[in-house]
């Protein structure tokens, strides 16, 4: 079932306005408002507060809304009311199948699309939205597979659009000034980082895919929900509604009874990246953007509680190496390679690695964060977005912030902050999501509109654009594979996209169901 209410009235009076457009796509300021015409593909949860900062910055326009579950179309009407924003989501055409909205994308003018969807269907939506020439502000983890990493880059370069992924940490003003004074060389040379997550917060592990698969018969699917196109490229599958109560797929950190939707698909190999996909293009930012890693050459993964053919483990660590490279920020220095080890599952890394901040926090270590460990000192991160960062030279007794260290302060600014990102609290890198996510939104617009600063870092007005979230996310998705492959050592070429390994090459290219090409 495919609701499309309010299209076929919609689009008939388009048809004339339709006519002013080249291409399926409309110049800025055209029918006299200024303003970017806006799509979303996602409308509840993270797609609404994607969407939502976009269109209150003025700078944008909703012409089409897309979810595969009809049912959001009246929620995010009450949530719309609640906000006081004055949309009617009752009188922009909503889609429940996105291949659908794409063949409309002309008709409605649309310039710039953001995806907020589960994993899977990141990269159909985005790079068939892209040879559109649509703009795309992609949610994390930019795609699911290595395949559709490398298809995606070659599509936003070819096609020269704006493309934002939704790491909303990259907007903080303390992220910006933590990476600058990484990248001064201040910490000498660093070949360790360790980087650990409590997630995932959500059912994965042995005990979901044993309950999944003695389930096969699945539920009626609910009413509203477009399964077929819930499912997307993936294979087709009954749907399973909830766990019962006394389903051993939960411990008290879990949360959500859903099967597959919401939320709950993300441990899910089909549908998700796992905990290393969701956080990680968040808890490694600081060290990837500071150290300026590159190209990920080993990966092992070490450790994985109720590993399985199905779904995530509960519980990993995965050993990274990056490869030595020149610096770009500090040309003809070459920097070291780096071994990175990942946690995730709420394990972490033992206080004796960060001598300093345990001898001040009772032997401690944060809940989430990311360790940075130079031979002339150490940055700590002690969140999962960059707000929090302290630095210990060697000479210093203890960690101190960022932004109070007499040495750190030394180091000159050379990254624009990004306007509107929140104040820095009594001098302290204490600003936290507050107002920050907005700002990643407004610049992802701007970009579009031509204006804003043009990074060094990434060659665009993005920070988070094509150049940097594509690099990044390499190294993240084949920390997903050795996840798959507990144990086994394994060694990635990006230039031939193989692993060289028969089991872990079946898992670069996802399965594409058929009359889901992209």
């Amino acid at each position: 079932m495919t609701i499309n209410s309010s299209r076929r009235g919609f689009l008939k009076g388009m048809a004339g306005f339709a006519a002013l457009g080249a291409g399926g796509c409309f110049s800025i300021g055209r029918g006299g408002d200024g303003k970017i015409r806006l799509a979303a593909v996602g409308v509840l949860g993270k797609g609404y507060s994607d969407w939502l900062p976009m269109v209150k910055s003025g700078l944008a326009k909703m012409v089409a809304f897309c979810d595969a579950d009809y049912n959001a179309r009246a929620i995010a009407q009450e949530r719309l009311v609640r906000d006081g924003v004055d949309i009617d989501m009752y009188e922009i055409p909503f889609y429940t199948d996105y291949r659908r909205l794409l063949d409309d994308c002309g008709l409605l003018g649309v310039q710039a699309m953001t995806i907020s969807t589960p994993d899977h269907v990141h990269a159909p939506v985005a790079i068939a939205a892209m040879k559109q020439g649509i703009h795309v502000y992609v949610q994390k983890p930019l795609v699911r597979t290595l395949w559709e990493l490398d298809y995606f880059g070659r599509t936003a370069r070819e096609e020269g659009v704006v493309v934002q992924m939704g790491n909303q940490g990259s907007s903080l003003d303390s992220m910006r000034r933590c990476t600058e004074v990484i990248q001064s060389g201040i910490l000498g040379d660093v070949r360790e980082v360790h980087v650990w997550t409590n997630r995932p917060v959500w059912p994965q592990g042995r005990a979901v895919a044993d309950w999944i698969k003695s389930h096969p018969k699945g539920d009626r699917v609910r009413d509203g929900l477009n399964w077929n196109a819930w499912l997307a490229t993936a294979a087709k599958r009954p749907f399973l509604d909830r766990y019962p109560d006394d389903a051993p797929v939960y411990d008290p950190w879990r949360i959500g009874k859903n099967v597959y939707h919401a939320f709950t698909w993300r441990g899910l190999f089909d549908f998700g990246a796992g905990a290393f996909g969701d956080m990680a293009c968040h808890t490694m930012n600081l060290a990837f953007r500071g150290l300026e890693l590159g190209g990920v050459s080993d990966a092992v993964c070490v450790q994985a509680e109720s590993g399985n053919d199905m779904a995530y483990p509960l519980k990993s660590v995965v050993k990274l190496v990056y490869k030595a490279r020149e610096s770009k920020v500090r040309p003809g220095v070459v920097l070291p390679a780096v071994n990175l080890t990942w946690y995730d599952g709420d394990i972490k890394p033992d206080a004796s690695i960060m001598p300093k901040w345990a001898a001040t926090h009772g032997g401690k270590v944060p809940n989430t964060g990311c360790y940075i460990v130079g031979d002339k000192g150490s940055v700590l991160m002690q969140d999962d977005y960059g707000a929090r960062c302290a630095i210990a030279l060697e000479d210093d007794k203890e960690f101190v912030d960022i932004f109070k260290h007499e040495a750190s302060m030394s180091v000159p600014r050379s990254i624009p902050f990004c306007g509107g990102s929140g104040e820095i609290e009594g001098g302290k890198s204490t600003v936290e999501m507050r107002g920050m996510g907005e700002a990643h939104y407004i610049e992802f617009l701007t970009a579009i509109r031509g204006e804003g600063p043009v990074y060094e870092q990434t060659g665009s007005r993005c920070f988070s654009d094509v150049e940097y979230c594509v690099p990044q996310m390499e190294g993240i998705l084949v920390g997903c594979v050795a996840q798959r492959l507990p144990g086994k050592a394994l060694v990635w070429n990006s230039e031939t996209q193989s692993f060289g390994d028969e089991a872990a090459d079946s898992f670069v290219k996802p399965y594409i169901r058929e009359g889901y090409a992209f």
